[in-house]
């Protein structure tokens, strides 16, 4: 077993029980002993669903029959996730296995297929042994309860460290809503959309054409601006279910001003999550934040900040507490977005240490060399030529990385 993240939080956050949802964690012996591979939810009738899915081109059976099911309006009774196996480029077999556990899954729970929702995480490839699941579904069922958020955050886990979750209260038009979310992921991070895996669940009242914009939205600032090693998974998965328990006042647009605090909650507690998962990264020692501002545009910025977040000589640099700056400027350059060479310029934890296309007059190396050797690493990169701005959080790269990459399958 891998040790814990030196970046870990100290402890699993306190989650509330949500009204209308309950979970739970069992083992069906898929592919890790001794521990749980299993995450059923079940949500209220009424529950509507939204989702960002993976944008690759080799996505997984599961990721096609949930986003189907978001598009045919996202009505939703049961959440059924396995670790282990990824049921990824498996063809004909994977979307039959799909098809066999969304069938029994409606079967014990009394519901309509099209309101169970699946994912799997895990080794590519291989055949997803569904009969295990199907087996385990009714006792899986039996062990649901509306306060099992830590049991469920461990039961997704492949190879992370430590579980993922988060919590926030929002109000809409005066009525407190709860959101709580989880998330896993370690290794294969680059979202193209969303994360690895991601469920957030709250009771809100709120339709589903909502759900979806506020989630489309929130997904830009904080998943989608996180990477590890630079590769998109063919399973990445982010789910918003609401259960519409709380009570609140109807709303019918995304952007109606009632939904302002629900928002900024939602999209803080997004961001909580995309930062565990970096944290997680597979061997990572430090935490680090690209902060790009002066590009000619959000999306450029992002873009010009992923390029030093996946250069495996930055991150190597950050990894062996190097204030090699050098290296940021070489990523600058061939992130493919507009840049002048001498407008631009680098702070290190806050000191000067590149600009006008030159090292800092009179810099002193010192201070960033203090600075590289702690947790939190802090990149900041102004373009000098527009106002887009960016915040990119990623990992360093060290030795271990390739360790447990190396084995993954052996």
């Amino acid at each position: 077993m891998t040790a814990v993240s030196p970046l870990a939080p100290a402890r699993f956050p306190d989650l509330p029980q949500l009204a209308g949802v309950r979970l739970a964690g069992h083992a069906c012996g898929i592919r890790y002993s001794g521990r749980t591979d299993l995450l059923v939810v079940e949500v209220a009738p009424g529950t509507v669903a939204a989702g960002v899915f993976t944008r690759s081109l080799t996505r997984s059976a599961p990721v096609l029959w949930c986003q189907a099911g978001v598009a045919k309006g996202g009505g939703a009774r049961l959440l059924v996730v396995n670790s282990g196996n990824a049921n990824a480029f498996t063809g004909s077999v994977g979307a039959a296995s799909v098809r066999r556990t969304v069938d029994k899954a409606a079967e014990v729970l009394g519901c309509r297929p099209e309101e169970v929702y699946v994912a799997s995480t895990g080794t590519i490839g291989v055949p997803l042994p569904d009969e295990k699941i199907t087996a385990e579904l009714q006792a899986a069922l039996a062990k649901l309860r509306p306060d099992a958020w830590d049991e469920a955050a461990r039961a997704i886990m492949t190879t992370d460290t430590f579980p993922k979750g988060a919590s926030r209260t929002a109000m809409i038009a005066g009525t407190p809503v709860t959101i709580n979310g989880i998330a896993k992921g370690a290794g294969m991070i680059a979202p193209d959309m969303a994360t690895m895996l991601s469920y957030v669940f709250t009771d809100a009242a709120l339709p589903q054409s909502v759900l979806q914009a506020l989630l489309s939205k929130g997904v830009e600032r904080s998943f989608n601006c996180i990477t590890v090693d630079g590769d998109t998974s063919t399973s990445d998965t982010l789910m918003l279910f609401a259960t519409g328990r709380a009570g609140n006042a109807a709303i019918e647009r995304a952007d109606d001003p009632r939904l302002r605090d629900f928002k900024a909650k939602l999209d803080d507690l997004l961001t909580d999550l995309a930062q565990q998962v970096v944290k997680d990264g597979e061997g990572a020692t430090k935490f680090v934040e690209i902060v790009v501002k002066g590009a000619m545009s959000f999306r450029a910025a992002r873009r010009i900040g992923l390029a030093i977040g996946n250069s495996p000589l930055v991150k190597t640099a950050i990894a062996g507490e190097d204030a090699n700056w050098g290296r940021i400027v070489m990523a600058v350059g061939k992130a493919g977005e507009k840049a002048d060479r001498d407008r631009l310029a680098i702070r290190i934890g806050g000191v000067l240490v590149a600009a006008e296309g030159q090292m800092a007059p009179g810099y002193d190396e010192a201070p960033v060399n203090a600075h590289m050797k702690g947790r939190d690493i802090r990149i900041e990169v102004d373009i000098g030529l527009g106002r887009g701005c960016a915040t990119v959080w990623t990992c360093d790269l060290t030795h271990a990385y390739i360790d447990i990459n190396g084995a993954y399958r052996t």
